[in-house]
This record gives C-alpha cells, sequence and structure tokens, in this order.
C-alpha cells in the first residue's frame, strides 16, 4: 500500500544541506512547469516569489556545489503521478 503524498512546500530545495530541504517530498515524483514548460534541471523553487534556481552549466563554486542561475516567472509544482488525487 501506497503512502500518501505530503503536501507540496511554497520552497523546496535537493540540497539537503538546505533549510529547504525536505527529503519525504522527494519519495514521490515531482514535476516542475516554468512559464508553462516543463523543466528537470530545477534545484530548488519559491512559488510565492516566483522564481526557480538552475544550475549554470557546469561551472561550481568554491565548495564543489553548482553555480545556480535565478529565473524568474511563473511556477507551477505538482506530484507526476498522484493516483489519489480525485479524477
Amino acid at each position: 500500500m501506497s503512502t500518501a503524498a505530503p503536501p507540496l512546500p511554497d520552497r523546496l530545495s535537493i540540497d539537503p544541506s538546505s533549510q529547504f530541504h525536505q527529503a519525504q517530498v522527494f519519495a514521490h515524483d515531482i514535476g516542475i512547469r516554468f512559464n508553462g514548460v516543463e523543466r528537470k534541471d530545477v534545484e530548488e523553487y519559491c512559488i510565492s516569489e516566483r522564481w526557480i534556481k538552475v544550475a549554470a552549466g557546469k561551472t561550481r563554486d568554491r565548495k564543489g556545489r553548482p553555480l545556480l542561475l535565478t529565473l524568474k516567472g511563473a511556477v507551477e509544482v505538482y506530484y507526476r503521478n498522484a493516483p489519489d488525487l480525485p479524477a
């Protein structure tokens, strides 16, 4: 039996050292649509402030993490395979 997906937070980061990282959300398949286009390279997002952060190519900071660019626009976040949602 599958567990119900937790509600999606307003802000979420894939970096485990971030205060906005929530491991229980990543147990499910998340989709992010930015300005109407599906994005698979999002490192962090904020729905209320309308931005996403994506890696700037292969560039790294001095700690070895990807250098991030902030893009502003409409952000939609959803669970891709949500079987418990009504049809």
